[in-house]
């Protein structure tokens, strides 16, 4: 289900259930019931409440926004020294740079096709990734220099593979969710307990108040949708983070 579609879905069924609420409580309400006589320590409760929780889903949104940052800045990392290690064999004899160039490739269409996924899913990468960069890796290395301009060609072509590596090691450690499920918790409690606190000003039936409660609400679902969606490092499909691989290794 497109993301897009999740989010007008969640949006439309809390404000439902929030101006039902609402209406079914204005029932109970008598007529004689006077709104003004809220206690003020109620309302000072409530910004209270609301502040702080802004200030946490602001952290969280921040924590997750810079995770998401490093991850991509990893992937345009990895792809760029994968990228390197393709050209740079360019100065080899044809039969090894013909070999070296079909590993980089073959590890890039693996990344695009198969590891991304698995990595979305599941939180984990695959061997099969790892056994093609090693062979990357040993094609590089086994290859003994014969002349001075190879010999210069040679140690690049090691420390980029090596980047590689260092740049896969470090999508592992960031594949799964950045949020703890505590904090989880908490942000989603917290939001019910800030929606809750609406009721405790007595809404009423008013156009503009059951208006106002719905894009309130509408607004504490859109930014818990921002975390949700930014707690992915490497966004929720394939098209959001593999592009550098796509780029520089079109099929």
């Amino acid at each position: 289900m497109p993301e897009w579609l999740i989010l007008i879905l969640v949006t439309a069924g809390v404000c439902a259930l929030v101006v039902a609420v609402t209406l079914l409580n204005q029932r109970r309400v008598p007529e004689d019931d006077d709104p003004s006589e809220t206690p003020d320590v109620i309302e000072y409760m409530t910004m209270m409440i609301g502040v702080v929780y802004a200030i946490v889903l602001g952290l969280a949104i921040a924590g997750v926004w810079e995770a998401r940052g490093a991850a991509q800045d990893g992937v345009r990392t990895e792809a760029q020294a994968l990228h390197e290690v393709s050209e740079r064999a360019a100065g080899y004899p044809a039969p090894v740079r013909d070999r070296i160039r079909a590993d980089a490739r073959a590890y890039a269409d693996h990344m695009v096709s198969k590891e991304w996924q698995v990595m979305i899913d599941k939180g984990e990468l695959t061997d099969r990734g790892a056994t093609l960069l090693a062979e990357l890796r040993r094609d590089v290395t086994d290859y003994t220099p014969r002349t001075e301009r190879e010999w210069h060609i040679y140690q690049p072509l090691v420390d980029q593979v090596a980047a590689v590596d260092a740049a896969r090691q470090a999508r592992a450690q960031n594949a799964g969710p950045t949020m703890p499920r505590v904090v989880w918790l908490g942000l989603v409690v917290g939001a019910a307990l800030v929606v809750g606190l609406l009721f405790t000003l007595q809404i009423r039936r008013t156009p503009r108040e059951l208006a106002m409660s719905a894009m309130f609400c509408a607004l504490m679902v859109f930014l818990l949708f921002l975390v949700w969606d930014f707690d992915a490092p490497f966004g929720r499909s394939v098209g959001d983070s593999a592009d550098p691989f796509s780029d520089l290794f079109p099929s």
